[in-house]
């Protein structure tokens, strides 16, 4: 608390009286200085969030129509980092940037999507049906409604734009449920 103190060059006593709820408020120019020296927004450190806005970080992209290798391009934790959505916590959230259009209108090139991997090598018979994020057999990853293939164990993408192409009867390594899209210009990237 000291440094903090002396980073924001507000009184140290101040702080302390503040922290031991022994009083219960600053007056605005020392709120100022210690949102600034514990590099949150004003509105943040009124609300007793120091830590700033939660982010998630951008894994890669992912096909809807292009051909995407293996999406996971950055070490876990290491890629651009988008501002977490309200409603989601940053935990066990991923995101990954959609490339293409064979999920318009619903998905667009450049939006993102949130999912949680339930299993590292699963399929959850719950997600069939859904729109899903998922990793093919040869590391592909894409954003595809998954059906069930003609064999078990096998699966159909489908894309949703009636001009592209379905892709059918293919292995996949894991799927997750899309939890949450964000289209491109309401991601707040960090």
């Amino acid at each position: 608390m000291r440094k903090l103190a002396e980073k924001a060059g507000v009184s140290y006593e101040q702080l302390k009286k503040i922290n031991q709820g022994k009083t219960q408020s600053t007056n605005a120019e020392d709120a100022l200085r210690l949102a600034a020296a514990t590099g949150v927004s004003l509105e943040s450190f009124m609300a007793g969030d120091f830590h700033g806005p939660r982010t998630i970080a951008i894994a890669g992209r992912v096909g809807a129509g292009a051909q995407v290798p293996v999406f996971d391009a950055y070490e876990k934790g290491d890629g651009p980092q988008v501002v977490c959505p309200p409603g989601l916590s940053p935990h066990g959230i991923v995101a990954v940037e959609v490339e293409g259009d064979s999920m318009e209108p619903v998905y667009s090139d450049g939006d993102l999507l949130f999912y949680t991997r339930n299993g590292h090598d699963a399929v959850p018979s719950d997600d069939i049906g859904h729109r899903c994020v998922c990793e093919d057999e040869d590391g592909r990853g894409w954003v595809k409604q998954i059906k069930p293939g003609d064999e078990p164990g096998l699966f159909h993408l489908i894309s949703l734009n009636p001009g592209a192409n379905n892709i059918w009867n293919v292995r996949l390594k894991w799927a997750a449920r899309v939890r949450l899209h964000w289209p491109a210009e309401l991601a707040k990237k960090t």
